[in-house]
């Protein structure tokens, strides 16, 4: 069994782009076309992983079309859609200080200024304006509630603790 180091998800292949075998992917890197900075990719589909090799891209729209290496005819790049696109973590770029990864903040537990513990950070939204954090009630937390709570470092985000995997936030449970 071959030991795979740690992968991080940076977009998501959405369809087919024309007939020459492009994809349209969904890129969750900032800015979107950083995700064309990474040439080896893992595709994940239906359980199984398909390493890649990024040939080229370009922004399109609001999205990103790629062509990769091999695949150069409409019906074969069907069979890649809904395909996650990872890359190892290694591979990241390191962030300035206070700024972090999605994929960091997930599972982090979070509790309010006055120590009130509301739960996990199940995953992270982009709405535009800022991120906003989705934390999951669990069987600890001061009751059953989903939050969506604005990422806002040193506004509404007061700590992360990645070590400790804890997050403190100004945040009134009530609401």
């Amino acid at each position: 069994m071959t030991q795979h180091s740690q992968e991080t998800v940076i977009g998501q292949i959405t369809s087919v782009f024309g007939v020459k075998g492009w994809l349209k992917v969904f890129s969750h890197t900032d800015p979107r076309e950083g995700i064309l900075n990474y040439r080896d990719w893992t595709l994940v589909l239906d359980g199984k992983r398909i390493p890649v090799k990024l040939e080229e891209g370009r922004r399109q729209g609001q999205g990103i079309v790629v062509r990769l290496k091999g695949i150069d005819d409409r019906e074969l790049a069907r069979t890649y859609s809904g395909a996650e696109v990872r890359v190892p973590t290694e591979e990241l770029p390191e962030l300035p200080v206070g700024e972090y990864y999605w994929h960091q903040l997930e599972g982090l537990d979070v509790f309010t200024i006055e120590d009130e513990y509301l739960g996990k950070v199940h995953h992270l939204l982009e709405t535009g304006a800022n991120d906003v954090l989705v934390v999951h009630a669990t069987a600890d937390s001061i009751d059953q509630r989903e939050r969506l709570i604005p990422y806002l470092p040193d506004q509404v985000v007061m700590s992360v603790d990645l070590g400790g995997t804890r997050m403190v936030v100004d945040w009134d449970p009530e609401y």
